[in-house]
């Protein structure tokens, strides 16, 4: 069993920062693929970013590149996502998974992620 808790998240104006961070719960968390996953109210989940057990490899929705940054320090078993100029659009609960059948090239798919955060409230006031 992989225990994800999330926290970081918040309330922010328009154009301000957040950094989201999920902590993994075994040793073995450093070789898993990591993801951020979002649900805004009344919508579906929505991929945001990834990254590879090393973070070598990233990837992300276009509605974030260039904003989000997505890193992974195994050392503290802990996954970031540094949000930068955020916008109303970008409130939501934020959630990480964790792919553990995946260490190379991670993939935007939530069923491919077998362990789930419980979330962190995200509000970004226009």
């Amino acid at each position: 069993q992989v225990q994800l808790v999330e926290s970081g998240g918040g309330w922010v104006q328009a154009g301000g920062s957040l950094r989201l961070s999920c902590v993994g719960s075994t040793l073995t968390f450093r070789v898993y693929a990591m993801a951020w996953f979002r649900q805004a109210l009344g919508k579906e989940r929505e991929f945001v970013a990834a990254s590879s057990w090393n973070g070598a490899s990233t990837i992300y929705a276009d509605s974030v590149k260039g904003r989000f940054t997505i890193s992974k320090d195994n050392a503290k078993n802990t996954v970031y996502l540094q949000m930068n100029s955020l916008k109303p659009d970008d409130t939501g609960v934020y959630y990480c998974a964790a792919d553990t059948g995946r260490i190379g090239v991670p993939v935007p798919a939530g069923n491919e992620y077998d362990y789930w955060g419980q979330g962190t409230q995200v509000t970004v006031s226009s």
